[in-house]
């Protein structure tokens, strides 16, 4: 499958959880929502798989992606009434972080479920 493939699969597994269960709900609910839709779509994934975060070559802590799919889209989570730069500016960090080519920021707390995809314009395909 493509990245273009996989990320529409993904989009459409957020679009049925937030169309059964609309918004309102803790990120924790959709999470596991999302995570059945992702088995019954064939999706390969981890979930809050622990991510090593480096800098200047050493690493300097972890961080928990909510999910990482079929080895290489980033996928994070908010339950928010609005998605705002913070939120992007974090899932872009994400990305560079662990060295993913692209992401999905999904928003399940709005009224219509919200979604960006996020690129790694560092992306360094030598590191993967």
């Amino acid at each position: 499958m493509t990245q273009d493939e996989i990320t529409f699969k993904i989009i459409g597994c957020a679009m049925k959880v937030h169309k059964t269960l609309g918004n309102g709900f803790q990120e924790v609910i959709y999470q596991r929502c999302l995570a059945i839709e992702f088995r019954k779509a064939g999706l390969e994934f981890a979930r809050e798989k622990e991510q090593p975060i480096f800098y200047e070559g050493e690493e300097v802590g972890t961080r928990r992606a909510d999910y990482i799919v079929e080895d290489g889209i980033l996928v994070e989570l908010k339950a928010l009434i609005n998605l705002e730069n913070v939120h992007l500016a974090q899932a872009k960090n994400y990305v560079v972080a662990y060295n993913l080519p692209i992401g999905l920021l999904i928003n399940f707390g709005a009224t219509s479920l919200q979604y960006k995809k996020v690129f790694n314009s560092k992306y360094n395909q030598e590191k993967v």
